[in-house]
Order: structure tokens, then sequence, then C-alpha cells
């Protein structure tokens, strides 16, 4: 989640070397979310602290160098400002596993993808929206799925909702998706409800369960690239 929209926007519009630097900034920005959020689970302990300010730094370093070559990357930044507050208030109040907090993650990390995009020469601006969109409703897929499996593996009126997410997806590939990626990404979606379907009965561990994400994230990437970009 972390990884792929910024990979997808890059290659997407061609890739710069500015691009090393954003995604150094976009790391140090993750690891500094992630350190505050402990920090404030944590009831704001000093201990916690000390990460929290490395981080912050280096990714203020990195951003202001980044803004200082590309100043007009400036006008994304109120995008991520509600998913950075809603995980910011999910982890002080000790309810970053919610499924909102998810739902936001998984929109806040898919924004990425035209960030990445706007830091090349590309102009399908229509293009890096749909890939937007479809790293977005595939990671928020994600959500519903690993929580089926996992948190709440048992509950059969979550998995029902997991499932039919996918299948509302694979209807709207079909209506909204430009050809090629019409049927090609349906396809995928029915893919995906079959195993959101299938996998929370076979009790698989959240190791197994990440290897399964990374394959699937790999051919989500591939066939956006292929089909849309």
């Amino acid at each position: 989640m972390l990884a792929a929209p910024l990979l997808v926007g890059t290659l997407a519009t061609g890739p710069r070397w500015p691009h090393l630097l954003l995604t150094a900034f976009w790391f140090a920005g993750y690891f500094a979310f992630f350190a505050t959020t402990l920090w404030l689970k944590s009831r704001r302990r000093p201990r916690y602290l000390p990460p929290v300010r490395a981080y912050v730094a280096t990714a203020t370093v990195l951003g202001l160098l980044l803004l200082l070559l590309e100043p007009t990357l400036v006008r994304w930044a109120p995008l991520f400002a509600v998913p950075l507050g809603v995980g910011m208030v999910a982890s002080a109040t000790r309810h970053e596993r919610a499924l909102l907090a998810g739902l936001a993650t998984a929109a806040g990390s898919s924004l990425m993808t035209v960030v990445a995009y706007d830091l090349g020469p590309g102009d399908r601006w229509a293009a890096a929206w749909t890939l937007t969109a479809v790293l977005a409703a595939y990671f928020a897929g994600t959500v519903f799925y690993v929580k089926s499996a996992i948190r709440e593996r048992g509950n059969t009126g979550f998995l029902l909702v997991s499932v039919g997410y996918h299948l509302v997806l694979a209807v709207l590939a079909l209506a909204l998706l430009p050809e090629p990626a019409r049927v090609p990404f349906a396809v995928l979606a029915l893919v995906l409800a079959a195993r959101a379907a299938l996998v929370p009965r076979l009790g698989w561990t959240p190791a197994r369960l990440g290897v399964g994400e990374i394959v699937a994230t790999l051919v989500v990437v591939v066939l956006a690239l292929a089909t849309l970009a």
C-alpha cells in the first residue's frame, strides 16, 4: 500500500531523478506518521517521542528540498489532511484498527499516485486519476478482506460485506473503466471476491495473508500499467 501508488504514478508519467527524492520523502513521512501514532496510542509517553522527532525532522528536510525543486507539488498537500487526521485521531483514541482508519489509510496512500504523476512530464490526467481510483478501490477492498480473515473472523455479516464489496467492484469496472481495462479488472475483481469468500474460512496466519497481498498487489500494478497508463 505504501510503495505501489508511488511506483504506478512514477512509471505512468515517466521516471525523473526527483522521483528518488519524492520516494525518500514519502517513506520518511510514513515512518514519521507511524512513530507519531505509536506515541499517541501510548498516551504520549516520553520514551516514544525520540523516533517521532527524528522522522519528522527527516521528512521535513526532505519535503523542503522537494518543494525547492518542484514548488507546485504543494498543491497536493491539502488532500492528505483528512486521511492523516483520521489516522491520528484513531490512534489517540486507540481505534487505529477501526474500519474507518483503514479506509483512510488506503485513500491517503493511493493519492500518492497523482503526486508522483505530477512530478513527471505526463499530461494524461484522466488516466492518472483513473489509476488513483483503481488503486484506492483495490486497497479499500484489502481492508475488508484482511479484517474478515483476522479481527472479524467468524463474523458472517462482515464476510458478506467483504465479498459484496468486491462484487460491486466487478460491476463498476465493467461500467466505468475504459477499454482495454474493463474486462481484465472485472475478472480480477471476481477473483478477489472468490478469495474474500474462501480465505477467511481457511484460518490463514497474518504472514500468509501478507504474502498473498503482495502477489495480488503486483497483479493490480502490472494490470493497471498495462491497460490504463
